[in-house]
């Protein structure tokens, strides 16, 4: 994401300061426009969990999914369903498959329970689709999504921890991280 935030924002900039929408910048917005539709396909799909990860990037109509999920059969799901919007030219699928591994989904199973069974988590878990994803890869954990502040993302953390896990990364981001990010683009 932090790829296709960059290259749309020196395109709205521009947009802004021009006051006349030149054929490149109409490009750009419409790959800002396709990728929010394929951000949607994404967190709509009914077997996106929060153990998959997936982050898209749109250029010139040509979108590319990295990520990893725990099921091969998601892979060609999300290529299928973010091939089918509008604007779409091709999609470049990267997204990987979590290898197989009863220590890593009982790691997994653990660490959801303590992070969404913690009274200050209750109102992401009762979501549709929660903000916190759980990524375990051979042993090592990283926690991606979103929270309210600085003080969950450091808390989700530290529940994470003790459960085993070789290393836990945390790249949680703040709202407050988002916006700033959305900003730019607008």
């Amino acid at each position: 994401m932090t790829r296709f935030t960059n290259f749309l924002t020196a395109g709205f900039i521009v947009l802004a300061l021009s006051g006349s929408a030149r054929a490149e910048d109409i490009v750009e917005r419409k790959d800002f426009q396709v990728f929010q539709s394929v951000a949607r396909q994404v967190q709509q799909y009914v077997n996106f969990t929060v153990f998959d990860s997936v982050n898209a990037s749109v250029q010139d109509g040509v979108v590319t999914l990295t990520g990893k999920v725990t099921m091969p059969f998601k892979v060609q799901d999300l290529t299928r369903r973010v091939s089918r919007v509008e604007g779409v030219r091709k999609v470049d699928n990267q997204i990987q498959v979590l290898p197989v591994s009863r220590f890593d989904d009982e790691l997994r199973l653990r660490i959801a329970r303590a992070i969404y069974g913690n009274p200050s988590f209750w109102h992401y878990a009762s979501m549709a689709n929660p903000p916190i994803h759980i990524v375990v890869d051979q042993g090592r954990v990283r926690l991606e999504g979103t929270v309210n502040n600085n003080v969950e993302r450091m808390l989700a953390q530290s529940l994470t921890i003790g459960f085993g896990a070789f290393s836990v990364e945390n790249g949680l981001k703040t709202d407050a991280e988002v916006q700033a990010q959305l900003e730019t683009i607008d």
